[in-house]
């Protein structure tokens, strides 16, 4: 079963670089995942298509509201820790998300 994570951060540049990593991962660890980097503008259309949203350290500010909109829909929302993030360590990031 491929999981569905997305991450939301204030543009999306730096954010799909860490996308990229995590695919990295996941593909060593041997699993199916769709991950794809969306911009906080972005969130309300994207939302429903994934099942992990991760809120990069750059707007962790809007956490709480986008956790309540994701519990809302029974998604679970993680943040990215700030040096994971500074890092781009893909591998821990994943393993944040699928341990939500």
């Amino acid at each position: 079963m491929t999981k569905k994570i997305f991450l939301v951060c204030s543009a999306g540049m730096s954010t799909s670089m860490v996308v990229n990593k995590m695919r990295e991962a996941a593909e060593a660890k041997g699993m199916s995942a769709e991950i794809k980097a969306y911009s906080v503008s972005e969130f309300a259309d994207v939302v429903d298509q994934y099942e992990i949203c991760m809120v990069a350290p750059q707007i962790k500010y809007e956490f709480d509201r986008l956790s309540g909109i994701c519990g809302e829909k029974g998604l679970k929302c993680g943040q990215i820790g700030m040096m994971e993030y500074g890092m781009m360590n893909g591998a821990a990031i994943l393993d944040a998300a699928l341990a939500l």
